[in-house]
């Protein structure tokens, strides 16, 4: 199994990738959604969130409310180290479990993780290829504002918490990019997909020599 990381800035146009790459055979793994698992209430992530946060940050359910924990790991880099400092390794092992697991029953040729600090996490020595889901930043930013119904500079400032762009850039096998259309980004990531099959074969020849 090819085992990819697919990476790129907020608001930049993954969720569009993956979802291509998914209807043309790929397992998918989102690390927010594995985060968010963490996250719930009496996990061990949880716990270890509303100590250091306090209870400020929890809806009435008890829930751990991602617009407030946002405000404050946006606006602190000291605050957003603490949470993915946590969270990252507990994610990673997760990824690790599914797999190990996927490559046991061999259903899958390519491994997608999707997640936006794959880089900043150190993991990138882990994957056989990077794909850098990219876009201009006046596009990401106007995506942004209209996703999170947020201020301009509120946009700046959540994009400026993140590795530049060019430095993402500079670690990509292949780069999607989103800036342009829908049809665009489909045909790019479909071309991409094709380029990543070879690479299965490749590493699968390379296994058995």
């Amino acid at each position: 199994m090819l085992i990819v990381a697919l990476t790129g800035g907020i608001a930049v146009g993954k969720s569009v990738v993956t979802k291509v790459l998914k209807e043309l055979g790929c397992f998918i793994h989102q690390a927010d959604k594995i985060a968010h698992q963490l996250m719930a209430p009496e996990k061990p992530a949880w716990k270890k969130i509303v100590d250091h946060f306090g209870s400020k940050i929890l809806s009435q359910d008890n829930t751990i409310n991602r617009f407030k924990l946002g405000a404050i790991v946006f606006s602190d880099e000291k605050e957003r180290l603490f949470l993915n400092k946590l969270l990252h390794p507990l994610v990673f092992e997760k990824k690790k479990e599914i797999i190990n697991k996927l490559k046991k029953e061999g259903e899958f040729k390519i491994f997608v993780s999707e997640a936006a600090l794959t880089l900043e996490s150190g993991y990138a020595d882990f994957f056989d290829k990077i794909v850098v889901v990219y876009c201009k930043k006046d596009v990401q930013i106007e995506r942004l504002m209209e996703r999170d119904q947020i201020s301009k500079n509120e946009a700046i400032k959540k994009i400026k918490s993140q590795m530049p762009p060019e430095e993402k850039l500079k670690f990509a096998n292949y780069i999607i990019d989103t800036s342009s259309t829908l049809k665009s980004t489909i045909e790019h990531t479909e071309r991409v997909f094709r380029n990543l099959m070879m690479d299965y074969e490749i590493k699968l020849k390379t296994n058995f020599c």
